[in-house]
């Protein structure tokens, strides 16, 4: 056998007796499949080598990691190999059975190709390095659209002041006291968790922790653990609204990033055996369906008022937070939400090279309401994960679309969520 150091290139070809990687003979006996996803979570460890974000979970065979770590590819190794992997599964005819198999894998490829150029400093427009990356493009909007929004939000709190100062001072009411966060979390993981599981079946003994965390750049982040538990983090960095915790329960934790990642697990690592899977490549197709799946599953465990109720009845008075006006604070989270998509607007021409900092904050403060200090830390996002920002508005949308087609009742709902949780799909399939 080669040494551990032979580059990735080489190591595919030996594993299926191909000789000329530019133009293989045509093959018609099937490739050994496992040995390819333990080459692909070589290439992808070793990446992860490079940039430390660049994997986001990895629960599989502790050899693979030691190899990777051994051998030290450079960039230029790691995407000489990747595009030899990508030719070989390009050749397998469909007529095999494994398209489903053989497209999850070549699409990520396709994204680990492309996060090489970023690390390289080949960068991309926003638009191409998201489809490349992650498969999807999100729309454009233009000004009007959210100057509209902002009008009903001006209507809605009306007063002296930047608007964007007084939604400030209104959301200040609703601030959860951090003395008393972590049993608010707790009441509304617990909820979350036992709405999804009357419609989902997780393995026996799932679970997650909750840690409190500063200096991040995200509001929250679960890493999962393997074996169905995750260890979900929340930043304290700012003050945290009563609605933040259904929103990260829910996309967290269930029925979104937790319940996804243990039925990735159980459904294609445990009974499948594509071992491929036990590694979630951040920059990659999978994040928009995380991601999208995550926004999703809030109004998915709380359909219609639901969630308001049972904010009100057990949240509300867990914070030592005043009703009386809540229903017009929900009414302003409805209007908020539909300005989701300005901060891909301001990402978009961030990263572009049109919009200086200075300006994307202020954009953000304009068109997203942010604090001065929010909208900085967005900006700090955006440095740090890219166009990675269209896989939480846009990709929503793409399941909402999916998941309701044809007027789906709830039960209907609930059994095609699991099933997009459960099987390799990318975001092509749901358009």
């Amino acid at each position: 056998m080669a040494p551990r150091k032979v580059t990735l290139l080489l190591m595919v070809l030996l594993v299926l007796g191909c000789t000329d990687a530019v133009n293989p003979e045509p093959s018609y006996e099937a490739p050994d499949m496992d040995a390819l996803a333990r080459q692909y979570l070589f290439l992808e460890l070793s990446m992860g080598n490079i940039d430390a974000g660049h994997v986001d979970a990895y629960f599989g065979p502790d050899e693979i990691k030691a190899d990777a770590d051994e051998a030290a590819l450079t960039v230029e190794q790691i995407s000489e190999s990747a595009a030899a992997m990508d030719i070989v599964l390009g050749n397998i005819p469909d007529d095999f059975g494994m398209r489903a198999r053989t497209a999850g894998l070549r699409a990520r490829l396709q994204s680990l190709q492309t996060r090489i150029s970023v690390n390289k400093g080949e960068l991309k427009s926003f638009d191409e390095e998201s489809r490349l990356v992650f498969g999807t493009v999100a729309p454009t909007y233009d000004t009007a659209h959210f100057d509209a929004v902002l009008e009903k939000i001006d209507a809605l709190l009306p007063g002296d002041g930047p608007l964007s100062e007084r939604v400030d001072s209104f959301r200040h009411d609703f601030e959860v006291p951090e003395e008393k966060l972590a049993a608010v979390f707790e009441a509304a993981i617990a909820e979350c968790r036992k709405r999804t599981l009357e419609h989902i079946q997780l393995t026996e003994g799932e679970s997650f922790t909750v840690e409190y965390v500063s200096d991040k750049p995200w509001s929250g982040y679960n890493w999962y653990q393997g074996d169905s538990v995750s260890l979900i983090q929340v930043n304290t960095d700012f003050p945290i609204l009563i609605s933040r915790a259904v929103d990260l329960g829910c996309h967290e934790g269930y029925p979104g990033h937790h319940t996804f990642n243990a039925l990735l697990e159980q459904n294609l690592v445990n009974t499948n055996g594509w071992l491929e899977y036990s590694l979630y490549p951040l920059f990659s197709p999978e994040s928009v369906i995380a991601e999208g799946s995550g926004n999703y599953g809030i109004k998915l465990a709380f359909p219609g008022n639901s969630r308001l109720e049972f904010e009100k009845a057990v949240l509300f008075p867990l914070a030592g937070i005043d009703t009386s006006n809540a229903d017009i604070f929900y009414e302003l989270l409805a209007l908020t939400a539909q300005l989701d998509f300005a901060g891909n607007e301001a990402a978009r021409d961030y990263l572009n090279g049109d919009m200086s900092r200075e300006d994307a904050i202020s954009w953000l403060v304009k068109y997203s309401l942010n604090s001065p200090g929010r909208a900085e830390q967005r900006t700090r996002f955006f440095d740090a994960y890219r166009s990675y920002v269209i896989n939480y508005n846009h990709g929503q949308t793409l399941v909402a679309d999916f998941i309701e087609r044809g007027d789906a009742n709830e039960n209907e709902r609930w059994a095609r969520f699991e099933k997009m949780l459960s099987t390799p799909v990318l975001p092509s399939d749901l358009e």
